[in-house]
């Protein structure tokens, strides 16, 4: 899985950005290797559900304290880590590319399998 966050304010990409995200979501899912991807509406409309104290609580958004901001995440099916940090690299590429001035982050993550120490 690969989770995209920035610090920046939530925005409607440039159209350019989209269509290059699309092109490498299209390729990618052809090929088999995505199989899911998303972006994710602002913190103003999300809430949180946290455990402070032994006890739950709601907290509707937006969170004061958020810093950075999961914009989006793609789930997919690759042969190895280097594959899935070779894709990361080339999805953040199109942000270099198409929205000078951003930053963020693109976290590569293993989903667990339930095996001991085995991760899929």
């Amino acid at each position: 899985m690969s989770i995209v966050t920035s610090s920046h304010p939530p925005a409607q990409p440039p159209a350019e950005m989209m269509e290059a995200m699309n092109k490498l979501a299209d390729r990618e899912i052809k090929a088999g290797r995505m199989l899911d991807t998303g972006g994710l509406m602002p913190l103003a409309l999300g809430a949180q559900v946290r455990i402070i104290d032994g006890k739950l609580s709601v907290v509707d958004g937006p969170f004061v304290e958020a810093k950075e901001v999961i914009g989006g995440y793609a789930i997919s099916e690759l042969r190895s880590k280097e594959e899935a940090v070779a894709l990361a690299k080339e999805f953040m590429q199109l942000h270099l590319d198409h929205m000078p001035g951003w930053e963020g982050t693109c976290e590569v993550r293993a989903f667990f399998d339930g095996a001991p120490g085995e991760c899929s």
